[in-house]
């Protein structure tokens, strides 16, 4: 028997290593395709928060009620970067951005004042603007002339959002599962190396608890390390990224990322887990002969 015992050690000698480095590369896999889940919702919302508003105002309106108006939009906790915009800083921009061959054919600048702002992505809704333009529109008689604001864009953004999110949302689903059984099928291989160990536990006399107890421990410390080991490899893909395109540093959020970190902890700990532990209760109920 203790000949047998010996053997069977052998053969059952951990094979941690190998099921750490899969486990950690579909943790990687996953990661990768969240942290471009998580990039996709900042883009739209990136764009959103990009379109400005536009509150034209009439002509020889007074300053007072123009301040009043702009320490109104200021106090609107869903509108931002609310500015008073005179016609010499308008025409400015228009020449910066476009030409100034308007000179030849007019004597006087043609661009009215207004008061331009933007407005934060959850509210950058066509009826959010609406129900706010009849607001200012009430609350301001006689100063604004027109409330503009680019409602094709605005659609057009929302539906690629909301088209782009259910189709990463089906594939994230997707690779879930994925992930979920090619940790466990790597935690399974790696596993059915320690039969004999944990049969010939059994056999000496181990509880089913003693057996599985220290396993499970180890399996909670490969689910760490293998997750440590995948968010690492994230981190630094992602600089990687950031620093070849620094557009991306716009869409970086702490926050999100550390949610990402700690759902790869969390996923790669409580599969690495149960699967291990359905492997030993496997092998416990088999019989010695089943596990040749």
């Amino acid at each position: 028997m203790a000949q047998f015992g010996k053997a069977s050690s052998k053969r059952g000698k951990p094979t941690y290593a190998y099921a750490i480095i899969g486990v950690s590369l579909v943790l990687f896999l996953f990661g990768i395709v969240g942290w471009f889940f998580l990039n996709l919702r900042k883009t739209g919302d990136f764009a959103k928060e990009n379109i400005q508003v536009h509150a034209w105002l009439n002509p020889n309106v007074q300053k007072k009620k123009i301040d009043s108006l702009q320490n109104y939009l200021k106090s609107i906790p869903y509108a931002k970067d609310v500015q008073y915009v005179t016609r010499e800083m308008a025409i400015e921009q228009w020449n910066k951005d476009k030409d100034s061959s308007w000179k030849k054919f007019l004597d006087e600048n043609p661009l009215p004042e207004s008061v331009d702002f933007y407005i934060k992505a959850n509210y950058v809704q066509k009826d959010s603007l609406d129900n706010l333009s009849n607001d200012l529109l009430t609350r301001f008689p006689g100063v604004i002339n027109d409330f503009q604001f680019p409602t094709e864009t605005i659609a057009q953004i929302s539906k690629f959002v909301k088209t782009a999110a259910y189709l990463f949302l089906i594939f994230a689903v997707l690779l879930t599962i994925l992930v979920v059984f090619s940790i466990d099928n790597t935690i399974r291989l790696a596993m059915y190396s320690n039969r004999f160990l944990i049969k010939t536990m059994q056999m000496v006399g181990a509880t089913r608890g003693f057996i599985a107890r220290p396993i499970n421990i180890r399996a909670i410390i490969n689910g760490l390390i293998a997750s440590g080991v995948a968010i690492v490899a994230l981190w630094l893909t992602i600089l990687l990224i950031e620093t070849f395109e620094p557009k991306f540093r716009v869409l970086h959020d702490n926050t999100s990322m550390i949610l990402l970190f700690l759902v790869i902890i969390l996923l790669g700990i409580s599969i690495t887990l149960v699967s291990t532990h359905r492997s030993v209760i496997k092998y416990l109920r088999m019989k010695l002969d089943d596990l040749y």
